[in-house]
């Protein structure tokens, strides 16, 4: 029944990560969002060492939303190449599994 899949992704602001997770648990493309403020990113962009202050998001979906989920994602998503990784827990509680599939519809139950 594990299915979930943990999703982490970086935004500029609060603002845009609180508009963007809202829209992806509206939709029921993501069960929820943590939104972490105050991140320090360093990270190299055309050839140049950068640093900057974001939030990050770590969603709840299943890998079954996962093609609908990430194009979405992608679509609200103000970068150019946002960062977008999705990780599959080992082990997870079977109750919030089952609950996390519930909160999130999948293509065919659409």
């Amino acid at each position: 029944m594990n299915d979930i899949l943990i999703v982490l992704c970086t935004f500029p602001d609060l603002g845009k990560a609180r508009e963007t997770g809202t829209a992806l648990v509206e939709s029921q493309l993501a069960a929820c969002v943590n939104l972490i403020p105050a991140v320090e990113s360093i990270y190299r962009c055309e050839g140049q060492v950068e640093t900057a202050a974001e939030v990050l998001a770590i969603f709840k979906t299943t890998s079954a939303a996962w093609p609908r989920f990430e194009s979405r994602l992608r679509e609200l998503h103000p970068y150019d190449v946002p960062e977008i990784v999705a990780l599959k827990p080992e082990q997870v509680a079977e109750s919030y599994a089952r609950w996390v599939g519930e909160c999130v519809i999948e293509l065919g139950r659409r």
